[in-house]
């Protein structure tokens, strides 16, 4: 007996052999079944690993395992078909403390992929179609059982778009303020997964097939490049504008105001904390005195960031300055 292709069994060997040892003698013992499980794990599996086999002659095992068959409660681990079957594990309460919980939910209740795909159809009519759309009546389960009426619903793999048509569905029904949050990395973000939740906004189809908008907005943004490279420096190919923003933001969590025309360095203040950014993208930046006869910005504290740092700890903390090293390879400089 194996799991299906491409899965294994969710316990380990150990607790496993343990669990079939209430039934009936079991042993490891090596079958030489490497390429069958290479094939069910897809990728090269250890020829050592045993089998988990039964120690005795099969007749003398069925009559073991009848007999303990007959007796509650029976092991974690059982056979379906009244022992003939495949394996299931089953979770008492005195272990899990209460009822677990049940994932039963019927296709009358949250439809079926066949539903979603109808759904869809007309929906998206003269756009791309996706392939393995989810029912929206699935999605409004979850989000009725899971989150409040003002909640913010994310979905960090938004597909077509379906956690959305739900939201605004179930917001129209009841008057409810949710929110939502979708991420999509595939191509078809803009023109699938974001133009159905237009649609779903605006109202589609014409005639008897016509269904009315939902009401609602959303904002669709595409991402830049990444600020840091995978080595944790600067991406300096984003432009100093981007980079300055992240900084400020990263600092204050606001956005950066309008520049300086007099302190071109100057990022801004916040809490009495005044941010400067001594960036060159092909020179070598150093904060030194020369750099602090320029500031005119007076603060209590101030951030300050350039690639080297000439001024001592003590002018530092005289002038109540953080230096904090712009992270870039200067090498190259």
């Amino acid at each position: 007996m194996y799991p299906p292709k491409g899965r294994h069994w969710k316990d380990g060997q150990e607790k496993l052999l343990a669990a079939l040892n209430e039934w009936a003698p079991y042993e490891l013992r090596n079958i030489d079944d490497c390429q069958k499980r290479s094939d069910i794990c897809g990728g090269e599996v250890s020829t050592e690993i045993p089998a988990i086999m039964l120690s005795i002659p099969i007749e003398q095992a069925k009559e073991v395992a009848t007999e303990r068959y007959n007796h509650f409660p029976w092991p974690q681990y059982f056979f379906l078909a009244k022992g003939l079957g495949s394996i299931q594990a089953k979770t008492y309460l005195d272990v899990s403390k209460g009822k677990v919980v049940s994932t039963l939910w019927k296709y009358d209740d949250v439809g079926t992929n066949v539903e979603a795909t109808n759904e869809l159809k007309p929906l998206m009519l003269n756009a791309p179609q996706f392939d393995t759309p989810k029912p929206t009546r699935l999605l409004e389960r979850i989000i009725q059982i899971s989150t409040a009426s003002d909640s913010i619903i994310l979905d960090s793999f938004a597909g077509s778009g379906t956690t959305a048509h739900a939201v605004l569905n179930m917001n129209k029904t009841d008057g409810g303020h949710r929110k939502f949050i979708l991420v999509e990395m595939m191509d078809y973000a803009e023109t699938i997964t974001a133009e159905r939740v237009r649609r779903v906004i605006d109202g589609y189809g014409e005639g008897r097939n016509a269904v009315p908008g939902t009401g609602g907005s959303f904002s669709f943004y595409e991402l830049g490049a990444p600020l840091m490279n995978g080595d944790n420096t600067l991406n300096e190919s984003v432009g100093a504008e981007k980079i300055r923003q992240y900084v400020y933001f990263m600092e204050t969590k606001m956005p950066l105001p309008a520049p300086s025309a007099e302190e071109p360095y100057y990022l801004g203040s916040h809490v009495n904390t005044s941010y400067y950014f001594y960036y060159e993208k092909d020179t070598l930046t150093t904060l030194n005195r020369d750099f602090l006869a320029g500031v005119k910005t007076r603060a209590e504290g101030y951030v300050m960031y350039a690639d080297l740092c000439t001024l001592s700890d003590e002018e530092l903390a005289d002038c109540r300055i953080t230096f904090k090293k712009i992270p870039r390879d200067i090498s190259r400089l």
